[in-house]
């Protein structure tokens, strides 16, 4: 019966294949656990059909994201926002956009993640769209988290919170402190870190949000080891596999294994569980396979395996100088001096320097698309894009539009790094 109501309800918005597409958005928003593998199975499917329309794909990106798939939320995102801006349909830009900044800040792609949320931020406040300006505002929060910018992480996710708070758009308050939980995890703040994520499961916080909790079982868990509240941590981890059934190829699974591997007390099955998270495949999830190497190399170190542990953490620190992951990449860096081994640091690139819109302009110039062409994309003025590039050269080190290319392309990709220290491209 309730599918039933549920196509009805549908038929009258569409055609009967994007009513089918509604219906699968709407099982993933109302039951993301319940229905997950079902879900999963008809995402890949649809991932692997080539004749997917701007509708198709703007349903089936949110619901990849409600079940926790970003790899291939990602994809569906970026095809849905390049064919509603050809089709001029702006009103719907500003959540694809937040949700495609969301996807590509977890795999460090701040090439895609930086203009995505100052696109939305823009076109929110354009449209009077307050919702979806503090939307934006968790995705800085979260990019200046992972990027180990605290302060920013914090300003961003107490700008949306005056704006999510008050109206009860609890999702953002909750996506707000994923940012506050990298950025403290990052730095060290575990204590702060784990009282953030402990609001997302608290049902008397403006923060709880019960899919996003699970979402950070890795991050809680590692914040616990931290302060002393490892049986607390169980009791979340219990909780998050009852509720999700730690399905493969989400975050959740991702953050299980993490979790489980760090709050295991026995050493031998801590390294099982070690074993169990890498043996997972991780190909989708640089910025946590690369945490999993440096709490993998930390763990040995404190059971006096020192010359075992530095290899891990060699590539743990790889991979984050790789990722512009400063904070973790100096964790990393601090845990081989402590092995005995140095290392130098990380030297931030010319192209961190660029604000979001500066880097997205910067990248459709690099594309070939003339200044008119990038305006047109932006629904800016040529005149505001010729300003942008005036600015964005110097800071560049470049003088062309020809070495635009070559001067974006060390920072602006995530890397993946496996067990063995190559790194891999994404």
């Amino acid at each position: 019966m309730a599918r039933k109501v549920l196509i009805e309800a549908a038929d009258r918005l569409g055609t009967p294949e994007s009513a089918d597409l509604r219906i699968l958005a709407i099982q993933a928003y109302a039951d993301p656990f319940g229905k997950a593998p079902a879900i999963l199975e008809r995402l890949r499917q649809a991932a692997a059909d080539i004749h997917r329309d701007t509708d198709a794909a703007r349903y089936l990106g949110p619901a990849a994201v409600a079940v926790g798939a970003f790899d291939l939320a990602a994809t569906f995102l970026g095809e849905a926002i390049e064919g509603l801006r050809a089709q001029g349909r702006l009103g719907h830009l500003p959540r694809m956009l937040t949700l495609q900044g969301h996807m590509a800040a977890q795999v460090a792609g701040w090439g895609v993640a930086i203009p995505a949320a100052e696109e939305a931020r823009r076109l929110a406040t354009e449209l009077s769209e307050p919702q979806w300006v503090a939307a934006a505002d968790t995705v800085d929060s979260v990019i200046a988290g992972i990027r180990g910018d605290r302060d920013a992480a914090e300003r961003a996710a107490a700008r949306a919170e005056s704006i999510a708070v008050p109206t009860g758009a609890n999702i953002s308050v909750a996506f707000a402190q994923s940012g506050r939980i990298l950025a403290a995890l990052g730095t060290g703040k575990h204590a702060e870190a784990y009282e953030a994520a402990e609001r997302l499961f608290d049902p008397a916080s403006p923060a709880h949000h019960p899919v996003i909790a699970c979402w950070v079982i890795g991050d809680l868990a590692e914040a616990a080891l931290h302060v002393g509240r490892i049986s607390e941590a169980r009791v979340r981890v219990a909780q998050v596999e009852a509720a999700s059934g730690d399905v493969q190829g989400t975050c959740i699974a991702v953050g299980l294994r993490h979790a489980r591997a760090l709050l295991a007390q026995d050493p031998q099955d801590a390294a099982a569980r070690f074993d169990e998270a890498f043996a997972a495949d991780l190909a989708h999830w640089p910025v946590q396979r690369a945490r999993l190497l440096l709490a993998y190399g930390q763990w040995l170190r404190r059971r006096r395996r020192i010359a075992e542990s530095r290899a891990p953490l060699r590539d743990a620190r790889d991979a984050f100088d790789a990722m512009g992951c400063i904070s973790w990449g100096d964790q990393a860096r601090r845990e081989l001096r402590a092995s005995g081994e140095s290392s130098g640091r990380r030297h931030l690139a010319a192209s961190d320097q660029l604000t979001g819109q500066e880097l997205q302009i910067a990248q459709l110039a690099a594309q070939g698309l003339s200044n008119r062409d990038i305006a047109q994309r932006l629904f800016l003025s040529h005149r505001t894009i010729g300003t942008h590039l005036y600015r964005i050269f110097p800071k560049l080190g470049i003088t062309s539009r020809s070495e635009l290319g070559s001067a974006l392309s060390s920072t602006t990709n995530g890397a993946a790094v496996g067990r063995d220290g190559h790194l891999e491209d994404e």
